[in-house]
């Protein structure tokens, strides 16, 4: 991946149009950078610390999609969190609400309508958790300011730098190249490898003190499982189920059309990463409200979701919620009576298939069986790095499969749109 990876980008690079897209979203992704080490204005870091601690490991998977911004406290610290968590709601919501349902078939306009609603709702959702961040430490507040005026600027600033990061994603998918919120997700975690990799060199050292050689094996097995991952997801993301497709001869004057043989591809990873993200954001709302609003609550009940993250419960709802996420996502972007229709109108059929429901009824089996299969595999490769960081006693490890997951598709979608740019610049070019 890595060499067809670059020797994509040096053939983009010498076409002045991908040149400039490029290079503006090298801009956006060094503007996400620097945003993230602004601090905010008139909130006490140490106490903002604690909070994040009493997070766990969802602490530590936000500040990971912020690009270190919530530890450092910067403007930036919300990171994208509340735009994804408000995607999730408007498209639930699109299934249920008969509104939003005719503004999703509606092409284009509709689509624009759906974002502008998704913005309301991302800047309100920012808003809630803004004002959360700074309840929670208010007493430790700095600065001069009343402690109203204190909470109106901490909570707008907040908000407004992920309003920002909006805009930037929204940015780079008008004017850059790749997916915008997924480019400033992987922003975040790339940035945050050098610290992984120190992680795992404070680990392998206190391996060390008992046993230099454990310490080795254990450093070349945890190096060995991140490589075979990385192969493992990218076949996954890359391989798809290619369905035999015949077309029936047709005589139009003298010539004779149709009678070639093709096929109809599924990808297997149809979803991409999004049902992991759309899973991580989910689970971080039990842990946020009861840190936000039961921080000083010892009862049995508070207690259990305050730990909820490291009991078996979280692992199997993860995984549910991840294959369930999976089924949804196939589900409003994979129509098969659709593409039944369009080949039977195109004289095609499927050999041993009888033309219009069986063929739908086929091929929405085929991509059933290819949505268990993704998304127990999404499952596997996101809870196996966590189950194993568990299990050496270490958080330095424990989001890698989501890691790799968000990296691999994001890097195969680059050179996807840029392939197609390219494509579409020499096919311009032939005809004119």
């Amino acid at each position: 991946m890595g060499g067809g990876m670059l020797e994509t980008l040096k053939r983009a690079w010498l076409v002045p149009d991908l040149r400039r897209r490029l290079l503006f979203t090298v801009l956006m992704i060094v503007i996400f950078r620097v945003g993230g080490n602004i601090p905010v204005p008139g909130i006490d870091r140490p106490a903002f610390t604690s909070l994040l601690q009493r997070f766990g490991q969802l602490g530590s998977l936000m500040d990971i999609m912020s690009g270190g911004a919530l530890a450092t406290v910067s403007i930036f610290a919300m990171g994208i969190t509340p735009y994804i968590n408000a995607s999730i709601i408007i498209q639930l919501m699109t299934v249920a609400i008969p509104y939003l349902e005719q503004l999703s078939k509606e092409g284009e306009t509709g689509r624009k309508k759906i974002q502008q609603i998704v913005r309301i709702t991302t800047v309100v959702l920012a808003l809630i958790q803004a004002f959360a961040f700074w309840f929670n430490t208010r007493q430790v507040a700095t600065g001069a300011l009343p402690i109203w005026l204190n909470g109106l600027v901490v909570t707008l600033t907040f908000t407004a730098g992920t309003a920002v990061i909006m805009w930037i994603g929204e940015l780079i998918n008008d004017r850059g190249i790749g997916n915008g919120i997924s480019i400033i997700i992987f922003a975040g975690i790339v940035s945050r490898v050098p610290q992984m990799i120190s992680s795992l060199w404070m680990l392998a050292r206190q391996w060390a003190v008992n046993n230099v050689f454990l310490a080795l094996l254990g450093v070349a097995l945890i190096v060995v499982l991140t490589i075979g991952g990385v192969l493992v997801v990218l076949f996954v993301q890359m391989a798809e189920r290619r369905i035999p497709i015949q077309y029936a001869k047709r005589v139009v004057g003298r010539r004779i059309y149709g009678g070639q043989a093709t096929y109809l591809p599924i990808k297997v990873n149809q979803s991409g990463v999004l049902p992991v993200i759309f899973t991580m954001s989910i689970l971080q709302i039990p842990n946020l409200i009861v840190t936000f609003f039961f921080s000083h609550s010892n009862g049995p009940v508070v207690n259990w979701f305050r730990n909820f993250s490291t009991s078996p419960v979280y692992y199997v709802l993860q995984a549910m919620l991840i294959i369930g996420f999976t089924f949804f996502y196939s589900t409003i972007q994979f129509n098969p009576i659709e593409i039944a229709n369009n080949i039977q109108k195109n004289g095609g059929y499927i050999p041993g298939i009888r033309p219009g429901r069986p063929t739908s009824d086929y091929i929405s089996r085929t991509s059933h069986r290819l949505c268990w299969f993704d998304g127990i595999f999404l499952a596997f490769i996101t809870l196996a790095p966590m189950l194993l960081g568990i299990f050496t006693r270490t958080s330095s490890i424990w989001f890698g499969g989501t890691a790799i997951i968000i990296i691999v598709g994001v890097c195969l979608d680059l050179v996807n749109q840029l392939e197609a740019q390219m494509s579409m610049r020499n096919y311009k070019g032939f005809l004119d």
